[in-house]
């Protein structure tokens, strides 16, 4: 099992990223600021105009580091990485299950479930703590909502309908999240999902949690030995990670509930965010730092995996998932456990 080690997110611009020795080294005009033994690192994420030597890309794709690089704003760039260490036939086995429409299916609605019973869990949380402060009819009526959708893709659904019933009740889940923001209303609110560019302060701390959800997912399922590019509910695109957001869905969640408690805590205010003239927003380089520090501890806590009953870090469970799915092409389970949040 892949030990659960750190991300570096390094977002001053201008640094540059070198090897020296067995560490990496994070130098700002010429001076190091910081050093990292290379072994307690699992992946280095570098944001905007950040620099890396040729010498610290070798280290890293031999010591299977990863290595990312994300625009300032959070957008996915180009990621860097050693000799694939995946199994052949498991590979062979991911192509020829992606060619079998009922397997897609399967699998698509598996994670579309979790995703939905986590997105209800996120609403029922809500409720139970700030029952006073929101609107409990409309929120009840969206849980019972999304209960029913679960209902449904317990029914052999076929891809298509898959589809629509994750489209269905993302749009019952994102018609009542504004309730779950209590604080600063005026700043933070969300009407609608918008993505690029974000147009609302929420939009934009989400887009910028399932950037670095996405890229964690990425990172599991290339350390089992699986091809990031080939998914069953999102299907095959250049430069897609398909089976990355297949299993990132059932992940949103935990996003959707940072990004909240962020809001809510005060941790992150109006003055955080850029509004451009064209109503595109964007964070500060200091709501960014905060939002990455953030993410990190959440990573760090420990919750019981409900398919496995251990406990562990919640970083972990990206690995367990990719995992488990390699032991389902493999015939050693016989479905997919998407990751239900208790």
């Amino acid at each position: 099992m892949k030990k659960h080690l750190n991300t570096l997110f390094v977002t001053t611009q201008g640094a540059y990223l070198a090897k020296d020795g067995e560490t990496v080294a994070v130098r700002i005009e010429g001076e190091t600021v910081l050093r990292v033994p290379v072994h307690t690192l699992d992946s280095l994420v570098c944001f905007g105009n950040v620099g890396c030597s040729p010498f610290l890309m070798g280290m890293c794709g031999e010591r299977q580091v990863g290595l990312s690089f994300l625009s300032e704003n959070g957008r996915f760039l180009a990621r860097v990485q050693g000799p694939t260490s995946g199994n052949v036939l498991l590979r062979r086995e991911q192509y020829r299950r992606a060619d079998d429409p009922q397997f897609s299916a399967t699998m698509a609605a598996s994670c579309v479930l979790g995703k939905i019973a986590n997105c209800r869990t996120v609403l029922l949380r809500a409720l139970r703590d700030h029952s006073e402060k929101i609107e409990q009819q409309v929120m009840q009526e969206a849980i019972d909502r999304l209960g029913a959708a679960i209902k449904r893709l317990q029914s052999g659904l076929n891809l298509d309908s898959v589809r629509g019933v994750e489209g269905d009740a993302a749009r019952v889940y994102f018609g009542v999240f504004d309730h779950l923001i209590v604080r600063d209303k005026d700043h933070f609110s969300m009407r609608q999902r918008s993505r690029r560019p974000p147009l609302d302060r929420v939009n934009c701390l989400l887009s910028f949690l399932y950037t670095l959800v996405l890229n964690d997912l990425r990172s599991a399922v290339e350390a089992v030995g699986l091809d990031p590019a080939v998914g069953y509910l999102h299907r095959d695109r250049p430069g897609r990670a398909g089976l990355a957001l297949d299993l990132m869905e059932e992940f949103r969640p935990m996003a959707d509930r940072l990004a909240v408690s962020l809001v809510n805590l005060g941790q992150l205010r109006r003055d955080d965010f850029v509004v451009s003239d064209g109503g595109a927003v964007r964070m500060s380089d200091e709501a960014r730092k905060t939002l990455l520090v953030a993410y990190q501890k959440r990573k760090q806590e420990e919750m019981v995996h409900p398919f496995l009953e251990e406990k562990m870090t919640l970083g972990l469970f990206f690995h367990i998932q990719a995992l488990l799915f390699a032991r389902y092409l493999r015939g050693e389970l016989d479905g997919y456990p998407p990751m239900i949040w208790k």
